[in-house]
């Protein structure tokens, strides 16, 4: 018998939770990773981030050569991919890391439900979080709905936690396989231009002072990393904990909203609280478009959108002020701006950037009180007095003779006061 693991959001051999426990069966291990249709058929076929997974298969391949094996890569619906490998191979055991987003999990509990059928186990384990689910919770097992008071009981809860220890190479059993690695082309796929970044832990001293100052490149770039698992949390922790405090609270923002997710997925489409679902939105196409574009006259959120259309990526502060305008100044609906951004981020994820565009719109748990509007020339003033960041991503850029804003802001802001006013009335 055999034991088959599936990469999913955990793109490495280095402590891989459920590759290691498969390989501690006994058993050899087929690895395989399948494009799932129900995910890919929603993305434009150059994506970055198909680029992206299909660059770091190609990593975990040419590692697997070493053992004389290989990963079988296939595309298509993962439940009827799964039935077929596990006749075709013999296979007793599927191993995967838990997903926690609502999609994965009636995907899994569907494998599980038809795996057993066939008497075959379908095992998973937690690995892209510390903690994960309900690990952390209030005294009465209720889950946390703000932040601080979570993050004080993850941090009192957080141990030292090592990584796994890598297998001795003598017992690394996977099965003896020569599979060649389909093309981007193959997959349906082509390249895009846009190119993931490499992470850097080693080097966040001034973080807590430079992180808001989006000019400086003083962020780690390592969430796309994290989202899909070419590195794993273990390792970031191991490296930041107890050295970097403002950085360590950004990765528990993320498990935050990740248990937020899973205990109220109502939040996919709806508010957070309910008594914002009054807010009349005017969703202008127009004013989306503009917004869209990074044509709205607001230099530091134009900048902030061509660096995200241009790149993937876009500075955490100026992404709380571009999501913030969309919502407040303009009153479109934050659903609009997830949607984007969900399309358009390296990161994207879909607990983080739901979480985020809650707080930003205030309708969320542990929300911006909805009188909090940022006023997006101060911001600039206080964040890129120098248009440095601005000037790199608006050619030309001149201050005098800039692009007039589609909205002013004191009329903006006081329209948005009343706007939420009238919905909480």
């Amino acid at each position: 018998m055999n034991s088959l693991f599936w990469f999913r959001r955990d793109l490495r051999l280095d402590d891989n939770t459920a590759l290691l426990k498969a390989i501690q069966r006994g058993n050899p291990v087929l690895t395989v990773f399948i494009f799932d249709d129900n995910i890919t058929k929603e993305l434009d076929i150059d994506d970055p981030r198909i680029s992206f997974i299909h660059d770091n298969l190609l990593g975990i391949d040419k590692q697997l050569h070493n053992y004389n094996s290989s990963l079988l890569i296939l595309k298509g619906n993962p439940k009827s991919v799964l039935e077929k490998l596990v006749d075709k191979y013999n296979i007793s055991d599927v191993y995967a890391n838990k997903d926690y987003e609502p999609y994965a999990l009636e995907r899994d509990y569907e494998i599980g439900q038809s795996l057993r059928r066939k008497k075959i186990n379908f095992i998973t384990y937690k690995d892209q979080v510390i903690f994960e689910e309900n690990e952390i919770s209030k005294n009465d097992g209720h889950p946390y709905t703000v932040y601080t008071p979570y993050k004080n009981k993850w941090l009192s809860s957080f141990k030292e936690i090592l990584p796994i220890e890598k297998e001795s190479e003598q017992n690394l059993n996977y099965i003896i396989s020569n599979h060649r690695i389909p093309t981007l082309e193959e997959l349906g796929f082509i390249r895009s231009s846009i190119k993931v970044k490499p992470f850097n832990i080693e080097d966040l001293d001034n973080y807590s002072t430079e992180r808001n100052y989006p000019y400086l490149h003083s962020t780690s770039h390592l969430s796309p990393h994290l989202r899909f698992g070419t590195v794993s949390i273990r390792l970031v922790l191991q490296k930041v904990f107890n050295k970097n405090y403002a950085f360590t609270s950004e990765l528990i923002w993320r498990e935050f909203f990740m248990q937020i997710l899973f205990n109220f997925p109502k939040v996919i489409s709806g508010n957070f609280r309910s008594k914002y679902d009054s807010i009349n939105w005017l969703n202008s196409k127009s004013d989306f478009e503009n917004w869209c574009n990074g044509t709205t006259g607001y230099p530091i959120v134009d900048a902030g959108m061509k660096e995200l259309n241009q790149t993937g990526y876009m500075h955490n502060r100026v992404r709380m002020v571009t999501a913030g305008f969309l919502c407040k100044h303009l009153l479109i609906d934050w659903r609009w701006g997830e949607a984007y951004f969900a399309k358009k981020l390296l990161d994207y994820e879909l607990s983080s950037n739901n979480g985020n565009w809650q707080w930003a719109a205030g309708t969320g748990c542990d929300a911006a009180p909805y009188f909090r509007i940022f006023n997006p020339i101060e911001q600039q003033k206080k964040f890129d007095n120098q248009n440095q960041y601005i000037n790199k991503w608006i050619p030309n850029f001149d201050s005098d003779n800039y692009i007039k804003p589609i909205i002013e802001h004191k009329y903006a802001r006081n329209r948005a006061m009343e706007a939420y006013k009238t919905a909480l009335r």
